[in-house]
Parts: C-alpha cells; sequence; structure tokens
C-alpha cells in the first residue's frame, strides 16, 4: 500500500501535535562538544604546527630570467656521462610527471618540494616536470622555467636535468634524475 501526500501530510501533522515553535527570545543552550579521544586533541595542534613549519628551502628571489628555447641542464659531480646522456636523449622512462602549467611562482615552488618528496617515497628515479616556455606570457617570459633551473640543484635528492625531448614537451619540460632512495640503496646492496 502507497501512502498519498495526504496520508504523509496527516500523518506529520498526527506527530507534530502539541509541539509549539521556538519564540524569538527563547535561547537553546548547546553545551560544548566534549573531545572523545585523548590524541584528538594532539593530532590538531600537530595539524596547525605542521602548517606554520615549512621546511621548503627553495628561495623565491629575483633570478636570470630565461627566454623560451633555452635548454636546461644539470648534472652533479659523480653523475656518470653515460646516464646523463640516456637521460638528455630521453631514454629512461617515466616514472612520473608534474605540471606547472598556470601556476603562480609561489604555488610551483610549494608543488615542486612536495612532488621531489613524494618521488623520493615512491622510489621513483626519473620524473618529468613540464613548465612551459612562457610563449603565452604576454611579456614572452619563462618565468617558471627560469625558477625551476634555480630550484633544481639546490635539491639534495635531484642528481641531473635536461630539457626534454620534442616528443615530451622539448624545452617546455625537463626530466629530473633522483637519486635512489635509502630503501632502494640497501636492496641494492642486498643484491651484490
Amino acid at each position: 500500500m502507497t501512502m498519498t501526500e495526504n496520508d504523509e501530510s496527516d500523518l506529520f501533522s498526527e506527530e507534530m501535535d502539541g509541539v509549539a515553535p521556538l519564540k524569538k527570545k527563547d535561547k537553546v543552550h548547546l553545551p560544548a562538544r566534549q573531545i572523545q579521544t585523548p590524541g584528538h586533541l594532539v593530532r590538531r595542534l600537530s595539524a596547525v604546527t605542521e602548517k606554520a613549519v615549512d621546511d621548503n628551502h627553495l628561495a623565491t628571489d629575483q633570478v636570470e630570467i630565461l627566454s623560451s628555447n633555452d635548454v636546461l641542464e644539470y648534472k652533479k659531480e659523480g653523475v656518470q656521462n653515460s646516464v646523463y646522456k640516456k637521460l638528455r636523449m630521453g631514454k629512461y622512462s617515466v616514472e612520473a610527471r608534474l605540471d606547472l602549467h598556470r601556476m603562480t611562482v609561489e604555488d610551483a615552488r610549494k608543488e615542486v618540494f612536495r612532488f621531489i618528496q613524494d618521488c623520493m617515497k615512491y622510489d621513483l628515479r626519473t620524473v618529468i616536470i613540464l613548465h612551459g616556455k612562457g610563449d603565452r606570457n604576454p611579456d614572452k617570459k619563462a618565468v617558471l622555467k627560469s625558477y625551476l633551473s634555480k630550484w633544481l640543484p639546490d635539491l639534495d635528492d635531484v642528481l641531473a636535468f635536461h630539457s626534454a625531448q620534442n616528443y615530451h614537451g622539448g624545452t617546455g619540460a625537463v626530466y629530473v634524475l633522483l637519486r635512489k632512495s635509502t630503501n632502494d640503496s640497501e636492496d641494492s646492496r642486498d643484491l651484490f
């Protein structure tokens, strides 16, 4: 048996019988919610503290602005030439990518730092960052590319980087080679 609209209305009226609406001057006192778990307060304080502490050391000082066709290249001492050549030629498979298009410098700074940390956490070695060429900017300046060329060498986990091959974005993207994570290094040591 289905209820009609009238049946529902009658049922509602029956249920509300004797209920009086609150007057405007009536106040309802709601007690403060009690914290259920002792760790709750610690987690809340930790979250606030974590936001206040920024361990991102990448600077947003003035940098030399590069042109859209400038090639980004960097290799730390100790990186074999053959490894760097394979990176430069796009021979390593790209395990992750970060797209910085349309980001502000400050947003890009945060994302690059977080991205490299995440890559290390998941033992990724070769990644690509799409920074754009700056061709769409009114002044045709490659701002994000310029900052990225300054930030990447400042990150200890970055061993090398080079502008990508055309099929990966050319001078609007950069391949990044990351050091082996401690887990990966221990696995290699155990293997041999």
